[in-house]
């Protein structure tokens, strides 16, 4: 890795992992966080299981400090999701007492803008594996000819028949009530002046709170008695959503236990590309 700044670029943090940062989850937490993504599945509901994109909670402060070490401060606000990858070794519940640790770990330049790839682990106290992510973020107009380190990792899958569609209606308050359960105060999903000042037509819906609307799909299509059996969950986000949208999830059967999907708002744009959810096998009980 290079050890000096590019235009700004700190890429000698390329590599560098934060200290790990604790969480403890509680019943209140998973159910202010399936309230905020109107997520009705009854595990969910009653906190007892985690929804799978809650496993961002515990990481999205974390994942922030390597992000501010690598990148320009003048350069951060001009930022927008670029794609998700959860791995769910096992399901998180109400008492776990977590630990995640993050880093910077790839940065490419595009044509349209600058990509960082941000690697997060978490574990269980004990270093029991629970989630690895990877967040990719894609910062706008941004210029920087450089390649270093590890690209997004691929997440398409064939598309065999269609298991169905599932349609999704975001609420007026969507946004403030994901901001609050998930920890991310980012302008742009609140406050309407400030969107419209980076470039955006208003205020955009979280891209994790549409990637959760897609998890919801992903469960009540393929395995609604046991929603842990969703292990891997990634997408990339391609156009944003606002609140006033609906959006539509079409899963196909992707083979092997994997599951493609797309999500479409109702102005026609395809919100989420590239979507893939992968099972593990039900369990046999005797």
């Amino acid at each position: 890795m290079s050890g000096t700044a590019v235009a700004g670029w700190n890429l000698g943090k390329l590599g560098e992992w934060t200290d790990p940062h604790p969480f403890e989850v509680t019943r209140e937490r998973i159910v202010a966080y399936a309230a905020a993504t109107n997520d009705e599945h009854p595990a969910h509901r009653s906190g007892d299981l985690a929804p799978p994109v809650f496993a961002i909670v515990p990481a999205f402060e974390i994942c922030a400090q390597p992000t501010m070490a690598i990148v320009p401060g003048e350069v951060i606000m001009r930022v927008v999701h670029g794609e998700q990858d959860f791995r769910l070794h096992r399901p998180i519940v109400p008492g776990d007492r977590l630990v995640t640790r993050a880093a910077g770990v790839g940065v490419h330049g595009r044509s349209s803008g600058v990509v960082l790839v941000v690697k997060a682990q978490t574990t269980t106290e004990a270093g029991e594996p629970v989630v690895d992510a990877y967040m990719t973020s894609f910062f706008r107009g941004a210029s920087l000819d450089v390649h270093e380190g590890e690209e997004p990792p691929a997440h398409d899958a064939p598309r065999g028949a269609e298991l169905g569609s599932v349609l999704h209606a975001y609420d007026d308050d969507q946004t403030q009530r994901y901001s609050k359960a998930s920890g991310d105060p980012m302008p742009i999903h609140l406050d309407e002046e400030f969107a419209k000042a980076m470039g955006l037509p208003g205020i955009i819906v979280h891209g994790l709170c549409t990637m959760a609307f897609c998890s919801r799909a992903v469960i009540q299509t393929c395995c609604p008695d046991d929603p842990a059996r969703l292990k891997r969950l990634a997408v990339r986000f391609a156009k944003i959503v606002q609140p006033s949208e609906t959006v539509t999830t079409t899963l196909s059967d992707g083979g092997e236990g994997r599951v493609a999907f797309e999500t479409v708002s109702s102005n026609g744009n395809v919100a989420i590309k590239d979507g893939l959810a992968e099972l593990r096998r039900p369990e046999v009980r005797t």
